[in-house]
């Protein structure tokens, strides 16, 4: 069976105009299509174009925008609009292609943000089946986690196998997420969080902002007003967001530049095999238009 094309709009917002250089936007746009096919895509079976645009303007119909600007988000959000379809808005930060990279994979595996798997509760002061909101990056969104494509530094996510179950005392043998850092069903890496509801109706989280350890909370009964279960969700963990935005803002730029604690500079080699590569063709290309290729 065919999968259903999905398409993606990486867009500046008019109000950053000049602020990001339409190469830079082809250079995202050409990590995260590549992102989407090779890692995300075949693991989650979805089959998506991602593509840079100059303005919302010339987004043809069809397409989920991406926009990137001032947008108020604590680092990104995903939306539908008056037709119900989705929609993003990424602020542009100093990791702003984290974030991108994270939406766009949000939106892919849930375009409208209400998708459910059912599950075990993961508060053991609360067993029972509950449904998960299926949020592939949350868990683990930290920028820091993440990984390069192209030389710019993407979102890891994680896998189906992250919400299915596991025995007490089995070994590990799936792999969780896309970077291997999460090491068993459910877990919660430190910066992230993950949501559920109960049979009654109430909806809780795992959150790891503070302290040492994850704790859990209850977030209430999902309000209607919202539109989606995502955007209401997120809209619950939005002042914790905006505390570790301020600690992820003194990041260096993200794109193409590694973030600290690298072991290497995967991101300036990359740029620098782009620069040498293109010197190489110019050359062949000289030679070719005057005869002596």
């Amino acid at each position: 069976m065919t999968s259903l094309l999905r398409q993606i709009a990486l867009v500046p917002d008019d109000n950053i105009a000049g602020q990001l250089a339409p190469s830079v936007i082809d250079s995202v746009a050409a990590a995260l299509q590549k992102q989407v096919t090779r890692d995300f895509g075949p693991i989650w079976k979805v089959v998506a174009t991602v593509n840079a645009f100059a303005s919302l303007d010339d987004v043809p119909l069809g397409y989920w925008p991406i926009l990137v600007g001032q947008e108020g988000q604590g680092g990104g959000g995903v939306h539908l609009d008056d037709d119900n379809q989705p929609y993003a808005l990424v602020d542009f930060t100093n990791d702003w292609t984290v974030t991108a990279s994270h939406e766009c994979l949000e939106m892919l595996a849930d375009p409208f943000g209400n998708r459910l798997i059912a599950g075990d509760s993961p508060d053991p002061a609360r067993p029972g089946r509950v449904q998960f909101l299926v949020e592939v990056c949350d868990p683990c969104e930290v920028p820091t986690l993440g990984y390069s494509v192209n030389g710019v530094r993407v979102s890891d996510f994680y896998t189906p196998s992250y919400l299915a179950p596991r025995p007490n005392g089995a070994p590990a043998v799936a792999q969780y997420d896309f970077q291997g850092h999460i090491k068993s069903p459910r877990q919660v890496l430190r910066g992230g969080y993950l949501s559920w509801e109960e049979p009654t109706g109430e909806w809780f989280q795992e959150t790891f902002f503070r302290g040492s350890k994850s704790t859990f909370r209850s977030i209430g009964v999902f309000d209607r007003s919202a539109r989606s279960l995502r955007a209401w969700v997120d809209s619950t963990t939005a002042q914790d967001r905006q505390q570790l935005l301020k600690k992820r803002a003194k990041f260096p730029k993200q794109v193409l530049a590694a973030l600290p604690g690298q072991e290497d500079d995967e991101n300036n080699l990359a740029t620098q095999a782009s620069q040498q590569q293109a010197e190489r063709l110019r050359a062949s290309i000289a030679g070719a238009r005057s005869g002596n290729n």
